[in-house]
């Protein structure tokens, strides 16, 4: 291409020839390509979450109702989710940059259900002497005992459990983002629907259907 071509010539004055190129500032570079997103009509959207169950139905419903990005969804904790004003709050997002998405009203109880049902595996870890989580930063070392406080838990645990060689902590990791992927995967093709559709698609439906 025409930028490979490019960085190819630069590199062979820069490092072989040994002379300098001065200021490319003014330079054309060939433009990439922009690919329009694939976005989901609200009767696919229904479709595909017809075709899910149980906590990847929920976990999907609440990517497309709140439009947040895979990986901010599965890095949230119990204390990001605030039932009373209906938000979610995303720490260290896209630019490392905190922001706050609404909660859907109709997916205030299931999650409420779902977290209690996590705070019932929480209970048994601790029980068996596990509990603890990731911290992010220095968390850990400026409040040792956070890591095992239930305000820190993820959201969506991942089922196993994990021990730190290094520390000898024993706890849980959050769900591994492949497993949600191929539960949508999976979804789209039950529902028939031919849109080369994934977990992100959501995100772009979610903000399609504000306009």
């Amino acid at each position: 291409t025409q930028n490979q071509a490019f960085s190819a010539l630069l590199f062979l004055y820069r490092h072989v020839i040994g002379v300098g190129v001065g200021d490319l500032g003014n330079v054309i570079r060939a433009r990439k390509p922009k690919h329009l997103p694939v976005v989901l009509s609200r009767e696919e959207v229904k479709l595909i979450l017809s075709n899910l169950y149980g906590e990847k139905w929920l976990m999907v419903s609440l990517i497309y109702g709140t439009g947040i990005r895979l990986m901010e969804y599965l890095n949230l904790r119990v204390h990001d989710i605030d039932f009373d004003r209906c938000e979610v709050v995303i720490r260290g997002g896209k630019g490392n940059k905190d922001r706050i998405t609404m909660l859907p009203a109709s997916l205030k109880t299931p999650l409420l259900k779902h977290l209690e049902k996590v705070n019932e595996i929480y209970a048994h870890d601790l029980t068996d002497g596990w509990g603890h989580v990731q911290l992010p930063s220095a968390l850990d070392r400026k409040y040792p005992n956070a890591s095992k406080e239930w305000r820190w838990q993820w959201v969506f645990p991942q089922e196993k459990r994990w021990k730190n060689r290094k520390t000898g902590e024993e706890g849980r990791h959050h769900m591994h983002a492949t497993i949600l992927q191929r539960a949508v995967k999976e979804a789209v093709r039950r529902a028939g629907i031919a849109k080369r559709a994934g977990c992100h698609t959501f995100r772009h439906s979610f903000a399609t259907h504000l306009l």
